[in-house]
């Protein structure tokens, strides 16, 4: 069965399917796609498979040209139908996995689509997980469910574990070049999985279980956590202190060894360092063990938005002025610069906090021309980026998008809260948070 595979693969004779066309399994399934395999992408979500199949894109960075030549090929097939899978030598699972109200993990992403798949299964299949997750998850959640197909892992199919490792629009790294950490359940399913994702990046790294593949991608969002809640706290403290974190910051970086540049911010977004953290607290706590260091640096990054807000009150109060009815312009709504990826971006919550005390918020965003659904904040749904312009009494810079860069911010003669050390000129109305 594992040498049957393996020369599908090697001949590139086979099928691979990518469920979940999100930042993750759209670039992923391009990149089988451009190698010359034959690519099925699954999808709940009906709009985004019409967008694919007319040969556009919904992810800016993601060029629709190479969506069109992928379904000009005749190689790649976006489809919202699981019965699919049996069609799939091959099938990577790239679905969110996010926190629940209670920073507890949601794995129903996870599940819904293991139970999809499980009755079109077929003996001699790989099936990878790529959604960021616990240690076990593979072991312990999805390879029951697949078995309820009446096959069993390591017997009659294939299982592993890949995180991805996604850094969008990231013009240094992209999905091929990026290496591939792979975790599996035997020896056999290693080989096959190592041999799959060898055709499309540059190297496979090898590790010797899936709890492995798991713990990797949770230390590599941990890590910049916690450093991160480290600049947070240190920005503030060198603040009262009359010091710029921002130029120790680039004074310390010329240290040719042990140290690494981490930067502050408003709050932590995307999909990996506010949340990944949690999956790891969370499994901790069934081995009875309490991650302190881990919750304190979620403690600190999760408060700076309040203290953005109340750095704006105070520079509100100095142009004597009241946050409550005061005209609030947010500038960026990303969660980091030059993309649409909104995900849980602090910007939302600066916008529901200021708004909660009274004040009149608008955002601006080049790349987010409109607000789109979203689960912790789905009041703001249809809300239009709007023009930066003068008649609002504060700018929030919460964003550094290059647009803002090129701009002259100082123009429109209204205060700036710069919480990104964007707008680098002396003035009176730049104020850093």
């Amino acid at each position: 069965m594992k040498d049957t595979l393996l020369k599908k693969i090697e001949t590139k004779n086979y099928t691979v399917g990518v469920v979940g066309m999100g930042y993750v399994g759209l670039p992923l399934v391009l990149c089988f796609v451009e190698k010359g395999i034959r690519a099925i992408g699954i999808d709940i979500d009906q709009s985004k498979v019409d967008v694919l199949a007319n040969g556009r894109s919904y992810i800016k960075h993601i060029l629709a040209e190479r969506v069109q030549n992928a379904i000009t090929s005749r190689l790649f097939t976006p489809t919202t139908d699981f019965s699919k899978v049996s069609e799939c030598d091959a099938i990577l699972i790239a679905v969110p996995t996010p926190l629940n109200k209670n920073r507890e993990p949601e794995l129903q992403y996870i599940v819904a689509t293991c139970e999809s798949m499980y009755p079109y299964i077929r003996k001699g299949q790989l099936i990878v997980l790529e959604s960021s997750t616990y240690p076990g998850t593979t072991d312990e959640l999805v390879v029951p469910i697949l078995e309820k197909s009446g096959f069993k892992v390591n017997r009659d199919f294939f299982v592993g574990f890949s995180p991805e490792r996604e850094d969008p629009n990231n013009k240094d790294y992209r999905t091929e070049t990026i290496p591939k950490v792979i975790g599996a359940t035997s020896q056999d399913s290693l080989a096959v999985a190592e041999k799959l994702y060898q055709q499309v990046v540059i190297k496979t790294v090898p590790v010797s279980s899936t709890r492995v593949a798991e713990a990797t991608k949770l230390m590599e969002n941990i890590f910049r956590s916690v450093n991160i809640a480290l600049v947070n706290e240190l920005k503030i403290t060198f603040m009262k202190m009359g010091i710029d974190v921002w130029e120790v910051i680039e004074a310390a970086r010329t240290k040719p060894f042990g140290f690494m540049p981490f930067y502050p911010g408003p709050g932590l977004g995307g999909h990996c360092i506010p949340i990944d953290p949690f999956y790891l607290t969370w499994k901790a706590r069934e081995y009875g063990l309490h991650t302190r260091f881990i919750e304190l640096a979620g403690e600190i990054n999760t408060a700076m938005p309040d203290f953005v807000v109340h750095r704006v009150i105070e520079v509100l109060n100095g142009f004597g002025k009241s946050l409550k009815g005061a005209k609030i312009l947010i500038l960026g709504l990303a969660y980091k610069a030059n993309v649409d990826d909104d995900r849980e971006s602090p910007s939302y919550h600066l916008l529901s906090k200021l708004e909660a005390l009274g004040a009149s918020v608008q955002y601006n965003d080049p790349y987010i021309p409109v607000i789109r659904p979203t689960r912790e904040f789905p009041d703001y749904a249809g809300r239009t980026s709007k023009e930066i312009s003068t008649g609002y009494d504060l700018f929030l810079i919460a964003t550094p998008h290059d647009e803002y860069k090129k701009m002259d911010l100082t123009q429109f003669n209204t205060p700036i809260v710069d919480t990104r050390n964007l707008v680098r000129i002396n003035s009176p109305l730049i104020f850093k948070a």
